[in-house]
């Protein structure tokens, strides 16, 4: 299942700053997720293009 592959990367991504994040909501799960990247990208920690990768792909689960 691609969602499954795709949000892999992203907990990788908050991972490697010992960010979990879980929900039992999907929407929910994926608000606070997106909340995480962007600060994590405003700090300078994550990479613009790892950013827009993410971003992407929660504003993609988001529509499902």
């Amino acid at each position: 299942m691609k969602m499954n592959k795709d949000l892999t990367y992203i907990n990788r991504l908050l991972l490697r700053y010992g960010i979990y994040v879980y929900d039992k909501d999907k929407q929910n799960m994926l608000r606070l997720m997106e909340m995480e990247i962007k600060e994590l990208y405003s700090y300078g920690l994550i990479t613009n293009e790892e950013y827009k990768t993410s971003i992407l792909i929660l504003r993609q689960r988001k529509e499902e």
